[in-house]
């Protein structure tokens, strides 16, 4: 038995050797890791940082691992409006992660087998670096390579915006075409007026049972199983909401924290269960967990003409903070 096995899922602080420097008492330079301890395989650790980030370090270069206390307490960094948007797509990508990803520069090319379009698109943020016909050429390579079709999710009112759609790449149309992103501060969120108490129960579950997947109305039968639970159930610290009723689940959603962010995504009550409240207090347990888990704020993307869940996340304080789109290669 490992030393760390009891660190896994804590907050810890790991000191550790840095290879080939000298500290100023002329040992061995040290550094301190803060973070929760995610995984280790024996040889590294792997250590999720308060922004979300993830590090690892070498076993054999640890000299002291502690646990540090879980943090309500703890001093917040910056309000959720102090990202800019390419910080929080950066953010949303950890929530949602794809099967497959490579980096263009600070551009992320993301495949996962077609299941989602954030999944699956190009995040077109920061710069590429590289040209921009070299970076277009190299995004649609990729997507050829995995069987897929070209597509990159653009922040609009963007330099890069103007550049794709200068380069002929159009919206691709639909209920999906335009998406916003949403945030708050976790503490408005669990000061917001409690929902209706004929709202049923709220379970946590923190794996994805089938289910689930069937009352969020994923169709997940056209993709490869690994690639619709690598996107939904690979973050390390994600929970499966739901509320049951007579005739099975009426109401599910998922959170997940990556340090100081949590996530809110598949919200969706079965249309025979609707006005009930079940939608507000899954975000409201979502929430309390969250909180719990040391996140302070959290974002969520709908699209923008969903009125009933705007209407819905504005009364717990939810703010758009930028708006996105998918675009295609012409034809």
């Amino acid at each position: 038995m490992s030393q760390f096995d009891a660190l896994v899922g804590h907050r810890v602080v790991i000191r550790s050797t840095v290879p080939g420097e000298r500290g100023p008492s002329g040992g061995p330079a040290l550094t301190d890791v803060i973070g929760r301890l995610l995984a280790h395989d024996g040889t590294r650790l792997r250590i999720q940082r308060r922004d979300g980030s993830e590090v690892e370090v070498a076993v054999s270069t640890v000299v002291a691992a502690k646990t540090v206390p879980e943090g309500r307490a703890r001093a917040r960094t910056r309000p959720a409006l102090d990202y800019s948007p390419e910080e929080l797509a950066e953010i949303c990508t950890r929530g949602w992660p794809p099967r497959v990803l490579e980096k263009l520069g600070a551009w992320t090319l993301r495949a996962a087998g077609g299941f989602t379009g954030r999944a699956n698109s190009a995040g077109i943020h920061g710069d590429p670096g590289t040209d921009f016909a070299d970076a277009v050429t190299r995004i649609e390579e990729f997507y050829a390579a995995h069987g897929l079709p070209p597509k990159a999710q653009v922040i609009d009112e963007t330099p890069w915006a103007r550049r794709f759609a200068d380069a002929g790449w159009v919206g691709i149309g639909g209920t999906h075409d335009h998406a916003v992103v949403q945030v708050a501060d976790l503490a408005t969120v669990l000061s917001a007026p409690l929902a209706p108490p004929t709202s049923a129960e709220v379970t946590l579950e923190p794996t994805l049972s089938d289910a689930w997947l069937a009352a969020a109305e994923r169709d997940a039968s056209r993709y490869e199983e690994h690639d619709v639970r690598h996107v939904l159930a690979s973050p390390p610290i994600v929970r499966f909401a739901s509320v049951r009723g007579d005739e099975g689940l009426e109401a599910v959603a998922r959170m997940v924290v990556t340090g100081e962010w949590a996530g809110l995504s598949s919200v969706h009550t079965t249309p025979y269960a609707r006005r009930r409240g079940h939608a507000g207090r899954l975000l409201e347990v979502c929430a309390a967990w969250a909180r719990d888990e040391g996140a302070d704020k959290v974002f969520l993307q709908t699209m923008r003409h969903n009125a009933p869940a705007l209407a819905l996340y504005a009364r717990y304080g939810f703010v758009t903070h930028h708006s996105y789109r998918y675009v295609t290669p012409p034809a």
